[in-house]
């Protein structure tokens, strides 16, 4: 559409300017035409009353077209037009030139009429004709050049959110594919719920209500959902929340050593748990086996730092932005980190992020007094 569109404005534009460039090179012309004919009938009246003949080789001097004389009889004098002419016509077109004829010498020294033949506007329009293609091809391509970069440009955004959003989905699904195989393994017909089998149930459905959370926190919230803001004491919260954690953190042998001042603020308990354990699931995740993972909450900052593998630098920009995932080392679909920004916008909690590759991530989360 827009390559047909500028074409037909452009095929508009040149043609206008092919009108009005070939008519005033017309006009051009024909003024010119007419006049050397005024200088020729001016030349021959002034010879006639000098009592002089025509001198041609002086005409030619400024004559620069084909020129011819005319008698009474319409006989011709002299000149190098060879074409019959019909003297009765002011202008006419023979061939592809045009031929103007001038009866202002009325008889002196026996010329009737005066006829002038251009031979250069064909070549000029041609010349203008091709200038006009070759200009025409040119700027088209260029347009051409300049809407195939600007439509990548704009449509670039769209599949690269189109390409995220299949990988949501692919990772979705296998997200959820793995908790649903562990607790169909661990309740078949040949299965016994042992205490190993509880445990893996328990994991897997956890995992399940994460999902679940993390995908109606941030697909489904509308204005009608209600939040309750009121003072929590986090630092139960957080002790509260370890212990779901436990059975994660027990399979990577890793150690949670807390520091925990007693904090009070001001927030929906759902928001701060979900904002919790999306970064306590992360810390342990991402983090290597027999690693280690730090909690100081003080002077109403919170620091969860890890000893996983660590995010490049120059990714750090990017981690709050939706699906986006720094590696794909592990499970997850690129939502969690986008949801804690989310929530530290909402309620005006200072969010801070240092990480070294292969030496680990500290988080660290200043609450508004």
């Amino acid at each position: 559409m827009y390559l047909g569109s500028s074409f037909i404005l452009l095929s508009i534009i040149f043609l206008l300017f092919y009108k009005m460039e070939s008519r005033l090179q017309y006009d051009l012309i024909t003024s010119n035409m007419q006049n050397v004919a005024s200088k020729v009938s001016s030349t021959i009246i002034y010879a006639h009353m000098a009592g002089l003949s025509i001198n041609t080789a002086k005409m030619a001097n400024f004559i620069k077209y084909d020129y011819a004389l005319y008698d009474k009889e319409h006989r011709k004098l002299i000149g190098n037009i060879r074409e019959s002419i019909d003297l009765s016509q002011r202008l006419q077109k023979i061939d592809d030139s045009y031929v103007l004829v001038d009866n202002t010498p009325r008889g002196h020294l026996g010329v009737y009429h005066i006829v002038i033949r251009e031979n250069i506007y064909h070549e000029k329009i041609t010349t203008l004709l091709e200038r006009l293609i070759f200009s025409f091809f040119v700027i088209y391509c260029a347009i051409a050049v300049i809407g195939y970069y600007l439509a990548s440009m704009f449509i670039s955004p769209i599949i690269n959110e189109r390409k995220k959003l299949n990988n949501f989905i692919k990772d979705t699904t296998h997200e959820l594919n793995t908790p649903i195989t562990a607790i169909l393994m661990s309740t078949g017909k040949d299965a016994q719920l042992t205490e190993k089998n509880m445990q893996r149930i328990n994991l897997s459905a956890k995992r399940i209500s994460e999902i679940y959370k993390d995908l109606v926190y941030l697909f489904l919230q509308d204005s009608n959902s209600k939040t309750v803001i009121k003072e929590l004491k986090i630092d139960e919260i957080i002790k509260e929340q370890l212990d779901n954690f436990d059975s994660f953190a027990q399979k990577k042998r890793l150690a949670i050593n807390c520091n925990l001042e007693a904090t009070v603020i001001k927030m929906d308990r759902e928001n701060f748990v979900r904002l919790f354990n999306n970064l306590i699931s992360n810390a342990i995740k991402y983090n290597k086996i027999e690693g280690f993972i730090n909690i100081t909450l003080k002077e109403k900052e919170l620091t969860i730092e890890d000893s996983g593998i660590g995010i490049k630098k120059d990714r750090l920009k990017d981690i709050f932005n939706r699906y986006y995932r720094a590696t794909k080392e592990q499970g997850g679909f690129g939502i969690g980190l986008n949801i804690v920004y989310h929530i530290c916008t909402t309620y005006d909690i200072k969010i801070d992020v240092q990480s070294q590759e292969n030496v680990g991530t500290t988080f660290k989360l200043k609450f508004k007094d």
